[in-house]
């Protein structure tokens, strides 16, 4: 695979089956290299597979597709060129969509109502006078933000207080429909899901007095014709999506539970819809994980009389599990190493899902009740066309403490012995798995063999390898990825001689700890990295609770903790990537590094992309991603190859 690639890859998202299941509409978006922006466009398929999939609306952004439940009408999210997303609708079997919203920064997450004639949604809503909201002020002519909450700003997004999040009801069926606001007050409000009566509105979050020092958020209530909203849950859990039971007697969720939320796998709760009772788990912390955080999965729930079916991560992969509401252990109803990205589920049982692979993006399958399953589409047969993609090779170890490591090696074409790089993801509480990954093609394209691996802290093998390096980032985390190198370098298609290391975010964190803690790399790449607890904490939209989760309270542990205590020991070249625009891991934790490095004599580079945020690689600027691509290939060559 090489840079240019990226344009023939195609990431279906958001499959919607018709009622009755013979048809499903998915979104699927796109690079385009010469326009430099994305696209999105709507496509329509058969669940019988008697024929391909079809083109159904033509963007240039559609996204979030939503059947009515009735069948007529199908509802999605349109952005414009140089405008924000609104809400459009269109008769299912065609036609001329019509916009239904026009707000000033956009919306999202369409649900319809029971009845098929409204919509719920989500929007921001400014201030007045900021966001464009008055012609004559710029943003650089906007008043001053007076802050009194740790919580007002978030990587991607930006200021938050300012343009709080609200749940919106509207007529879908109008000429000129008025949306109604059901939420009010400075909170954040999402997550909207219908009562199957169509009378109430469930929403999630954050109204207590201590909610600017904890991440617990609640279910509320509230009539779809507007009036005070009314709490469901207790308070004591950080919770997600609500969805009724189709009595409407209860509401199933996911959640963590506690204060204490960092490395915690996500469980299935039930709570009465009327609060007359404590959460019930469904299941179990261990092993299961029903959150999907980072994988680009819409985390379906779906619910009926009896269970809820949802997506648990498992070993890289992300299998479809059912849970029964009398108890027992949890049934994988489709695994395998694959990762299921969305699945959607009509009357009569079957289903639509979305399967990715280490060589495919995403494919639609219908799944039948049977467990058989038909492939419908072919997303991948352009990229299939322009290059050959390499298979991810398995491997597993232990650590010199005895604990198994688990991980993969995606080797070039032809004989080695290859450069090879040691990829860390990010997180810490997320996986590398079985799905296409762009750059580990790119970099096998370009002759590299690539190892990453799933280290303790990572998500998927269970809460307790979670929450190992709570509190002790660099110890067994460090241990499992040289374990899992040292596996990786028995292969005599690996040149040992020729390592580099490289990782953004949390695996920044981990390349710049590598480099100080050990001298058998020759080259590193730190991206978008925590670098510095002690800044971090103030600079960070989540500094005010990562760092005391992941280094532990105390100053002089955060301080022994961060790579830049250690940053005198690194003595081989680095390369620092950072975007101006990251709330993440701010900007000046690179420039830390980078000032220091260069104090000290190594040889050092600073990459910084304007305009972009943590999310850089994987959604920024197309022409943002080719550079940073040609940039790090360029680095690789100049320290893995010069010479050879």
């Amino acid at each position: 695979m090489q840079i240019a690639d990226l344009a023939a890859v195609r990431r279906p998202s958001d499959p919607t089956l018709s009622p009755d299941g013979t048809t499903v509409v998915v979104a699927v978006s796109r690079i385009d290299l010469n326009d430099n922006e994305y696209r999105s466009e709507l496509w329509l398929a058969p669940m019988d597979g008697s024929a391909a999939p079809r083109r159904y609306t033509h963007g240039p952004n559609d996204a979030q597709p939503k059947f009515s439940p009735d069948g007529r009408w199908l509802a999605f999210v349109r952005t414009e060129k140089e405008a924000k997303p609104q809400l459009f609708v269109m008769a299912a079997d065609g036609g001329e969509p019509r916009r239904l919203t026009d707000h000033p920064i956009g919306t999202g997450d369409p649900v319809w109502a029971p009845d098929s004639t409204r919509l719920a949604y989500v929007a921001r809503i400014p201030q007045e006078g900021r966001y464009g909201t008055d012609e004559k002020i710029t943003p650089d002519k906007e008043p001053p933000r007076r802050i009194t909450t740790r919580k007002y700003r978030v990587d991607n997004v930006g200021f938050t207080i300012d343009r709080r999040p609200h749940v919106f009801v509207v007529d879908a069926l109008a000429d000129a429909p008025e949306p109604l606001q059901l939420t009010h007050g400075e909170f954040d409000h999402g997550e909207p899901a219908w009562s199957p009566d169509g009378r109430t509105v469930a929403f999630v979050a954050s109204r207590h007095d201590e909610r600017d020092s904890d991440l617990i958020s609640d279910i509320f209530l509230v009539s779809a014709e507007g009036g005070d909203a009314r709490q469901v849950t207790d308070t004591t859990q950080a919770l997600a999506q609500p969805v009724f039971t189709p009595d409407g007697s209860t509401i199933c969720y996911r959640a963590q539970s506690g204060a204490d939320i960092v490395g915690r796998n996500t469980q299935l709760f039930r709570i009465p819809a009327d609060g007359s009772a404590a959460p019930q788990a469904l299941s179990e912390a261990e092993p299961w994980d029903f959150d999907t955080y980072g994988s680009g999965s819409s985390h379906p729930l779906l619910v009926d009389d009896d269970s809820a079916v949802s997506l648990s991560q498992r070993r890289g992969g992300i299998e479809l599990v059912r849970v029964g509401f009398g108890g027992g252990r949890p049934e994988v109803i489709a695994g395998g190493p694959r990762q299921i990205l969305a699945a959607d589920r009509a009357r009569g049982g079957v289903m639509a899902l979305l399967v990715a692979t280490d060589t495919s993006a995403g494919e639609l399958l219908a799944r039948q009740d049977d467990g058989t399953e038909t492939t419908l589409s072919d997303f991948g047969s352009g990229l299939a066309r322009t290059t050959a993609l390499r298979p991810m090779v398995e491997i597993t170890t232990t650590a010199d403490d005895g604990y198994e490591v688990h991980g993969w090696v995606v080797k070039p074409a032809g004989n080695g012995p290859f450069p090879v790089l040691l990829s860390i993801h990010g997180g810490p509480f997320t996986q590398y798995g079985w799905t296409l990954f762009d750059e580990a093609q790119v970099y096998a394209g370009a002759g590299y063999a690539v190892v990453m691996g799933n280290p303790r802290g990572s998500s998927g093998y269970g809460e307790a390898h979670g929450r190992v390096i709570v509190a002790d980032m660099g110890n067994r985390d460090h241990a499992d990825l040289l374990a899992l190198l040292d596996k990786a370098l028995i292969d005599q298609d690996l040149d040992a001689d020729r390592v580099g290391v490289m990782g953004g975010s949390y695996g920044g964190y981990m390349t710049a700890w590598m480099l100080a803690h050990e001298h058998r790399f020759a080259a590193g790449i730190v991206e978008r990295a925590l670098l510095s607890f002690d800044s971090f904490t103030g600079s960070s939209d989540i500094g005010w609770f990562f760092s005391d989760n992941y280094a532990g309270p105390d100053p002089e542990r955060q301080r022994a903790q961060s790579p830049l205590t250690h940053a005198d020991n690194i003595d081989v070249p680095v390369l620092v990537i950072h975007s101006e625009q990251d709330w993440r891991c701010p900007l000046e934790q690179g420039q830390r590094l980078y000032e220091r490095l260069k104090r000290n004599g190594v040889e050092t580079e600073l990459l910084i992309f304007p305009g972009e945020g943590h999310e850089l690689s994987r959604s920024g600027l197309p022409s943002h991603r080719v550079a940073r691509f040609e940039v790090v290939l360029d680095w690789w060559n100049r320290h893995l190859r010069s010479g050879q």
